[in-house]
């Protein structure tokens, strides 16, 4: 009996010990963004964690913390410059501040339609530009659409570029994005996203710009009651890991994580199309006047934009060889 409770008990041993070694070998990244659960990118990076999971044989997973648990798109940044967040995803306005040649996706009317914007993304110029973040701890991985941005307002639709005199128009902290703004005959005014509903509530701001999901989501269309499709820019966003993070991770654990970051694009992609029609089905049905301008007045107007960085050889080779795709 003796000898049946030692060899039991040892039994036991090993099992509880493998049981902690699997543990053990299980590594997790964190992820943080500030968009809620239903959110096209929020779908989709689930679905890149349940292939990292499934391809890794569950030694490799990815835990994520929507609607800004851990911090705003800065905030997330800085963590993950640091390794105490492994990925984010934040828009490509953003990374400017850390990398200047993402400046470029912020410039108006830079793509003629979604499919250039999706060649340039997927093609060299897009790989490029998702390298140039890792000196400052920030590698991307992959882009996700965020659509086009249009102005919305609450008093007045906006029919062309002389409508936004001197009107108080939200943008995101890009000092490009503030520059269109300006050539555009707005003034600009850098608010949170948090804050921008109470903004256009209180007229603080006269108006603001993005895409229509976002728009729909943030429900500014319950004080913003005129959405001017215009359709400035499409800035993409972009799904970034810290360096501090990758560089921990084996040649096979980042093979699993890349190639997770790049089959969830084609999901993203898919459920934001969805996301846009139900959104201006949405807006449209609470009595929200949509209207389409001219935006050939509006591109001509900002078209001085691009001379300005003739200072910058290495953006403005970048413009052209964009516009040039």
């Amino acid at each position: 009996m003796k000898r049946l409770k030692k060899e039991l008990l040892l039994i036991l041993i090993s099992i509880l010990f493998f049981k902690c070694e699997n543990i053990s070998k299980t590594k997790e990244i964190k992820l943080g963004h500030a968009l809620n659960m239903s959110h096209p990118v929020h779908l989709a990076v689930e679905r890149m964690a349940e292939l990292v999971e499934e391809k890794s044989g569950g030694e490799l997973t990815i835990k994520i913390y929507p609607n800004a648990q851990l911090g705003s798109e800065r905030e997330s940044i800085e963590l993950l410059q640091i390794g105490s967040l492994g990925m984010t995803k934040v828009s490509t306005s953003i990374m400017e501040s850390f990398a200047p040649n993402y400046k470029v996706f912020s410039l108006p009317y830079m793509f003629r339609d979604k499919n250039h914007l999706y060649k340039v993304l997927d093609g060299e110029i897009g790989k490029d530009l998702l390298d140039q973040g890792s000196k400052f701890w920030l590698k991307g991985l992959a882009y996700y659409d965020a659509g086009s941005r249009s102005f919305y307002a609450v008093n007045k639709p906006i029919n062309e570029p002389a409508d936004l005199k001197g009107m108080q128009i939200r943008v995101q902290a890009s000092p490009t994005s503030m520059s269109m703004v300006s050539a555009l005959g707005g003034s600009p005014t850098p608010i949170s996203w948090g804050e921008l509903y109470t903004a256009l509530q209180q007229g603080v701001v006269d108006g603001a710009e993005n895409n229509p999901p976002s728009f729909h989501t943030s429900r500014h269309y319950e004080v913003a009651k005129y959405y001017s499709l215009n359709e400035h820019t499409m800035v993409p966003d972009v799904l970034l890991i810290s360096t501090k993070v990758w560089d921990r991770l084996s040649e096979q654990e980042q093979q699993w994580v890349q190639e997770a970051a790049l089959e969830s694009v084609e999901l993203q992609r898919k459920l934001w199309n969805e996301a846009e029609e139900e959104a201006m089905r949405v807006v449209e049905e609470a009595g929200v006047k949509v209207n389409r301008p001219d935006k050939r007045k509006f591109e001509e107007m900002v078209r001085p934009i691009y001379e300005n960085y003739r200072d910058e050889p290495e953006v403005y080779k970048l413009i052209q060889d964009i516009k040039n795709k």
